[in-house]
């Protein structure tokens, strides 16, 4: 197959990952050229070279001063972004039909959705959040969008229901040979972007409260949120030890008892659970989105949303489940050639 994987404008589809999104679209690329289709990746510049990705080019504008001092200007950045993605979708309704079999919209911005219409070429994209304002509106602005949607978990198809009644679920996946298994260790881990919505201040919260040591990674996405509610909190157990790329995350993992994670947002997926378990560590973390889809008792225990107290309880139990069930639940559902065969076959059916 001729795939057009459209990917993130704002971060580079490369180690060490901004983000999961990054990390997945980055795994898919990797595996489909592996299985000998034709993927061109129209990402961030600064991407893998090796994937052959193309820049999302940027057509700088010469606005006039009355425009940039209008009340509706908007920011350089979101600028920047669109007329990125609105070139990559003009270039692709002039000729996409005759370079590709199927476009795979993996990016979050609104312009592949709204102007799918436009190709000659079928459109999937795959809903890797909860409902925003932009897509939404993107997805009415016919009465029938062409779009084939997929989602990330049955949550995430769930929430998007009244929206997307048909979008079917592909869970992402993680290379099971590459995140291997630890001999694990005595302390915690937390993995991800350092936000609000990821919660990593509760994380050290808890495990302060469970007596457990925590080592935190991931980049730090809201310099203001680390400052003022998790930079005070290190320290007495708690270390920031960095944004790792994988292989340090594998070492990581792998030697941790158990990993937290505590989400303060509707988790439309949650790939850092399926590192942890590849790595054979079991999950502690709050039951929010889709995390119950992909945890069993066997290997993770989830308390309610936002109840520090509860989520310590549970840690010296997480720490005590099994590794090898853990590494078992990896491998039987988070394998990244189960999205991949799934992608394949839906490329398959819509391009006919």
């Amino acid at each position: 197959m001729r795939v057009a994987l459209i990917a993130s404008a704002r971060f580079p589809i490369n180690e060490p990952f901004a983000g999961g999104l990054e990390a997945h679209t980055w795994g898919l690329a990797r595996t489909l050229t592996r299985r000998g289709h034709e993927v061109e990746l129209f990402a961030a510049p600064g991407s893998d070279p090796e994937l052959g990705a193309r820049e999302l080019l940027v057509r700088k504008t010469e606005l006039s001063s009355l425009a940039r001092a209008d009340i509706s200007m908007p920011s350089a950045d979101w600028m920047e972004e669109h007329h990125a993605y609105l070139g990559l979708m003009l270039d692709l309704a002039q000729d996409g039909a005759n370079r590709f079999d199927v476009v795979h919209n993996n990016s979050l911005h609104y312009l592949p959705i709204a102007m799918a219409p436009a190709l000659k070429v079928p459109v999937i994209t795959t809903l890797h959040t909860p409902p925003t304002p932009w897509l939404e509106s993107a997805i009415q602005a016919r009465d029938a969008c062409p779009v084939v949607f997929t989602a990330v978990s049955e949550f995430t198809a769930s929430v998007w229901r009244p929206c997307v009644p048909r979008a079917r679920v592909v869970r992402n996946g993680i290379d099971t040979d590459f995140w291997r298994p630890g001999t694990g260790g005595t302390d915690l881990v937390w993995s991800g972007r350092l936000v609000p919505e990821k919660g990593p201040h509760l994380a050290v919260r808890a495990a302060r409260a469970a007596g457990v040591p925590l080592r935190l990674a991931g980049p730090i996405s809201d310099e203001v949120y680390f400052k003022e509610r998790v930079e005070p909190l290190l320290g007495e157990g708690a270390q920031y030890v960095g944004h790792l790329d994988r292989r340090g995350l594998v070492d990581l993992l792998g030697s941790a008892a158990a990993a937290l994670v505590t989400p303060r947002w509707d988790e439309p997926y949650g790939l850092v659970v399926a590192e942890a378990l590849a790595c054979g560590t079991p999950v502690c973390g709050f039951d929010r989105g889709a995390l119950a889809e992909i945890l069993t008792p066997d290997c993770g225990l989830l308390a309610p949303d936002h109840d520090v107290e509860a989520l310590a309880a549970l840690i010296p139990r997480a720490m005590q489940l099994n590794r090898a069930a853990a590494r078992r639940r990896a491998e039987e559902f988070c394998s990244l050639d189960r999205a991949a065969d799934a992608y394949t076959a839906l490329y398959e059916e819509v391009a006919g």
